[in-house]
Order: structure tokens, then C-alpha cells, then sequence
């Protein structure tokens, strides 16, 4: 009987989870170890994060669905892994000696360690800014925004500044969404002359997204990224500011650097800043007891899978076979990785080092349906490996195509979504030289309230799917 142990019950971890318990779950034994006995659905966060949806309705408890797909569950944090002799070490919240967990495949798909420490004053916890990327953290901003919002209502004039708080951070999608849903919210409220709202981000355009933006037809006209976005934002009345990475926050200001290496500042009242992602701070052991990190993740603890690394970024362009196919780890086969946990060749989106020396780039982005595809290819080559020996998927993110549907506001009357498809979703410009990189028939962008349908539609279904209800398989990733 083969034995396989996931890290992490995320879109990566859980999706895995589900498709090797319907492969291989009665024959042979799953366990997946979360730190929460919940999964999470995120992108809903940013309703919760606007008070327009009770956190219940975005989690799902993750107990009742293994038991039905064939697989175990334990609630604890890995603190060890010993690749050599296949297994880990879990920390418990019930237990006070670590329980030793074997195995003969592991997929670590733990999501990042949100590294708010990285930029001085960030941070729910111990600094002045909040966040949407816990559920926790989510209805922390909420409660914060709505104080926000009570001060509008009294008659105050408040300055929000939504975005990313670290010159390396990504999910700049998310910022989007909140600050786009903040603003529906005001309008509905009629404070939105009560708020100035301000966008700040390390993306080098507007609409970058960390995957060096995209061209697309709107409305029978090819428009870039930059220019959809810019046009919502104006529309909208969201003051812009990119090319800025954060370096320090206190109580009342944001202190960032430009490209030119300007030092600069800025105001706020509220703050929600995407923190930098790195890898979770696991320990790697060797049989002897030695440190055999340096073997499995990066020095910021990401996952080497098969990959090209030590590309400079002209060379990596040209090189869509440097992104990894199985996200196996080559010094370890017995291990995979997923989602944020696996650390890509280099950036997508065109790094920029400011004359300070200060790298501000947008890192790639690895959620959401990026981290469900890799979770589904990782876990049908742990099956094949579990029943054949030899694997038989392979996807590289130069071969993959992925949809977003950006909120912005929740109503499925007088909302609106930002509805983006892209492929691929890394460019791979010999493939298709002349359109950045991305396939012109495929890559699209619209804008409207069946976006704001979709959006809906995408929770709805999804929810359905990480249920393991009937019909889960034929939902995409």
C-alpha cells in the first residue's frame, strides 16, 4: 500500500486531495495536513473583507468531505520534512510531542507564509495595515472598514490606499477587486465623495497583474490591459500609483520607492497591503540530521520542481521549456509541489532594479485556478507513479489557459466583473511572436454585470465542487 501525505488543504492541496482519493483513496492511503480543519475559499474573501458576505458561506469543513473521498485528515503544521527517509513531522494543537507521518510520495502544496515582517509596520497583527488574505485577516478589514465607513457617515473625508505592501508581492488581482468593491459599496452607501480612494502597486503598468499584462479585443478594438484598467479606474474616480514598491509603514503614512528611486509617501486612514509570499517555514533533514534544504526549496523556502533556474530574464523569454512540466523536485522524486509552494524560473512580468539597488517586481502568480490545474496534473502523476511506475501529465504554465473574473461589487443587478481570459498564461513568444507572446483567438477581456453573474456563478459551483458533490470532476479547475 502506497502512502501519500499533502502539505496544505488550499485550491492546490484540496483539489489534489480530492482527485487522488477518487483515483487511488481505497487502495492505497491519503492524508492530507492543514493547520486549519477548513478549506477557504478566497476569492470570495474580498466580500467578506466589504461586509457583504458572512465568512461561513466561503468554508467548507474539510473532515465530512475526506472521509466520503477515501482520505485522512489531520489538523497540525508540518515542521519537518526528512526526504530521505520519507516523512514529516506534525505539530498538533491536541498533542505535545510531534506525530511522525511516512510516506512514499508527498505533494507540498502548504500556500505561502505571509511574510509581513519583510516591510516594517505591515500587517493585521503587528503593524498599521490590514489584509484579505486569511479569513481571519478578511473580517479583521471588514470590521476596520466598516469603522471607516461610520466616519464618512459623520461627515469626515477618509483616504483608503488598497494594494501590495512589498516591492516582490503579487496577487495584485485581489487589491483590484477590493478597492473595486469598496468603491461599489460607497456609491451604494452615497459616501463615495467621503473617500479618496488610492491603488498602489509594484506592477510596472497598471493592469500588469505580475504576468506583464496582456493585449485583447474589447468591444472590437485590441486594448491592453493597461488601458481596460486605467479606463475602469478613471471611470471609477481610483487615483493610480505603480512602479512603487513599499518599504515601511506607520500609523498614518506609506513609505514607498519608485523606479527612479525616488523615496516617496503616502497617506492613508485605512490600508489593506498584499504582503510579500515566500515558502513556509519548514525544516529539511537528511538521514545523517544535516540541513538538506538547499536540495528542495529556494533560499525564500519555495519548492525547485522542474524547472530551468538561473536564467537571466532575455533568456527566459525565449525559453517557454524552462517552466516546470510535473513539479517534481529533482533531487527528491518522491516529492511534488503546487500553488505558491513551487518556486518558478523567474519573473513573468519584466523585472526593474531601481538605481538604490531595490528590486520592485511583480512576482508570478500561482492561485486560484493556476493552483488547481498544477494540484490536478501533480495528483494524476502521483496516481500513475502509485499504479504504473511512470508519469503521464505534463503542463507547463507556457502551455496553460486561465480565466479571471475580477469583482467589482456584488450585485447581480447593478454590479459589474472584469472578466479576463488568458492563454498562455506564461507568453510564449515563438509560438505566437506577434501578439505578445498569448494567442489573439483566446485572450479576451470584457467588462459588465454578466461578469458580476459570473463571478457569482464561479462561488456557487466551485463550492459545489470542493464539496466532492456529484458532478465535482467535469467543473474545471
Amino acid at each position: 500500500m502506497a502512502r501519500v501525505v499533502i502539505i496544505g488543504a488550499g485550491f492546490a492541496g484540496h483539489t489534489a486531495a480530492l482527485y487522488l482519493g477518487s483515483k487511488i483513496g481505497t487502495q492505497h492511503q491519503v492524508t492530507v495536513v492543514n493547520r486549519y480543519d477548513y478549506f477557504g475559499f478566497v476569492p470570495s474573501w474580498v466580500w467578506v473583507g466589504v461586509g457583504h458576505m458572512a465568512p461561513e458561506q466561503t468554508t467548507i469543513p474539510l473532515k465530512p468531505v475526506y472521509d466520503r473521498m477515501h482520505v485522512g485528515f489531520i489538523q497540525g503544521s508540518v515542521t519537518e520534512v526528512h526526504p530521505d527517509d520519507r516523512y514529516v513531522l506534525v505539530s498538533r494543537p491536541d498533542r505535545s510531542n510531534p506525530e511522525r507521518l511516512d510516506y512514499d510520495y508527498l505533494l507540498i502544496a502548504t500556500g505561502p507564509k505571509l511574510n509581513f515582517a519583510a516591510t516594517p509596520g505591515l500587517g493585521p497583527q503587528a503593524g498599521h495595515t490590514t489584509s484579505i488574505c486569511t479569513l481571519d485577516h478578511a473580517i479583521a478589514a471588514r470590521d476596520s472598514y466598516l469603522e471607516q465607513v461610520r466616519r464618512m457617515e459623520k461627515g469626515e473625508q477618509v483616504r483608503m490606499v488598497i494594494g501590495t505592501g512589498h516591492p516582490g508581492a503579487t496577487c495584485q488581482g485581489a487589491a483590484l477587486e477590493y478597492i473595486s468593491n469598496i468603491h461599489k459599496d460607497l456609491v451604494k452607501r452615497r459616501l463615495r465623495s467621503k473617500a479618496d480612494l488610492v491603488y498602489l502597486s509594484n506592477e510596472r503598468a497598471l493592469g500588469d497583474f505580475g504576468v506583464g499584462g496582456l493585449r485583447a479585443r474589447y468591444k472590437g478594438r485590441l486594448t491592453s490591459s493597461e488601458e481596460f484598467i486605467g479606463a475602469v479606474y478613471k471611470d471609477y474616480g481610483i487615483t493610480a500609483l505603480v512602479q512603487r514598491g513599499v518599504h515601511s509603514v506607520d500609523d498614518k503614512k506609506i513609505f514607498w520607492e519608485d523606479y527612479a528611486g525616488t523615496m516617496g509617501e503616502t497617506a492613508y486612514d485605512f490600508a489593506m497591503l498584499i504582503p510579500q509570499f515566500t515558502g513556509q517555514p519548514i525544516n529539511y533533514i537528511g538521514h545523517d540530521g544535516s540541513d538538506v534544504a538547499e536540495k528542495v526549496v529556494t533560499p525564500a523556502g519555495l519548492v525547485k520542481v522542474d524547472a530551468v533556474y538561473g536564467l537571466d530574464y532575455a533568456t527566459l523569454r525565449g525559453r517557454p521549456d524552462a517552466w516546470p512540466a510535473t513539479y517534481q523536485n529533482p533531487s527528491y522524486p518522491s516529492i511534488f509541489a503546487a500553488g505558491i509552494a513551487f518556486a518558478p524560473p523567474g519573473p513573468i512580468s519584466q523585472p526593474h532594479v531601481t538605481p538604490n539597488g531595490t528590486s520592485i517586481s511583480a512576482a508570478p502568480p500561482r492561485t486560484g485556478m493556476i493552483a488547481g490545474v498544477i494540484g490536478r496534473i501533480t495528483a494524476f502523476n502521483i496516481a500513475d507513479l502509485v499504479t504504473s511506475g511512470a508519469m503521464h501529465h505534463r503542463e507547463r504554465m507556457t502551455e496553460m489557459f486561465a480565466a479571471c473574473v475580477a469583482s467589482m461589487g456584488d450585485s447581480l443587478w447593478d454590479g459589474e466583473a472584469a472578466t479576463i481570459f488568458m492563454y498562455p498564461v506564461v507568453p510564449d513568444y515563438r509560438r505566437f511572436p506577434n501578439s505578445d507572446g498569448r494567442d489573439p483567438t483566446v485572450t479576451h477581456m470584457e467588462l459588465g454585470t454578466s461578469g458580476a453573474w459570473m463571478k457569482r456563478m464561479v462561488h456557487e459551483t466551485f463550492m459545489h465542487k470542493f464539496r466532492a458533490r456529484p458532478g465535482w470532476t467535469i467543473i474545471p479547475e
